[in-house]
């Protein structure tokens, strides 16, 4: 749970430099989308939240209860949390291990067609969103596409990770390739945080 400090939340300390995500991410796209796009609705989200109905609350909480713009701050506050907290250096055959990867194993049929699926949803999602694997109450794996400021939570699942499908993720280091961008995000998941979300 993400909670406030002082009445208001603050931005993800990142485990990894600005720079760090390159050539997947430039350091430019990290200023830009971390620096500008996550602190806006982080702000945005912190001036509406005073006497309001959600003050104290957990973002997950709101997500869970809110609508409107307290709705799209906070699901844009945490989507983008839960996204840039969930990488580490570019390496190479970057794969999952540990219990996730027994998990896609057991549900998709293999990495690789794990892959493929979660690709197509991120690439075929029409307009801004998000393509995400989560977890439902029985711990199978699901896909799903978000749009907008939507999380998988508001339909009772565990978001694991995910891929942010705003033009605004990508458009700096791969302009209108949405698919080129989804194909080199593998190489920066950090496994290790997902089965911890898991």
């Amino acid at each position: 749970m993400i909670q406030p400090v002082n009445g208001k939340f603050e931005m993800p300390q990142l485990p990894y430099g600005m720079a760090d995500l390159a050539p997947v991410l430039s350091q430019e796209s990290m200023l830009f989308h971390f620096g500008k796009h996550l602190q806006t609705y982080l702000n945005n989200l912190n001036a509406l939240l005073p006497g309001s109905a959600f003050e104290g609350k957990s973002i997950e909480e709101i997500v869970k209860t809110s609508e409107g713009g307290v709705f799209n701050n906070a699901g844009q506050f945490l989507n983008h949390a839960l996204y840039f907290l969930q990488f580490k250096a570019a390496t190479m055959n970057n794969v999952p291990t540990g219990s996730i990867a027994k998990a896609i194993v057991r549900d998709f049929g293999s990495f690789e067609k794990f892959q493929e699926e979660f690709q197509a949803k991120g690439a075929s999602l029409f307009g801004s969103g998000w393509v995400w694997l989560s977890a439902d109450a029985n711990s199978k794996l699901v896909i799903t596409q978000e749009g907008n400021a939507q999380n998988p939570i508001t339909k009772g699942l565990k978001p694991l990770f995910t891929f942010d499908v705003w033009e605004h993720a990508y458009y700096i280091d791969y302009r209108n390739r949405r698919p080129d961008y989804l194909k080199a995000m593998w190489s920066i998941v950090n496994w290790d945080e997902v089965n911890n979300r898991y």
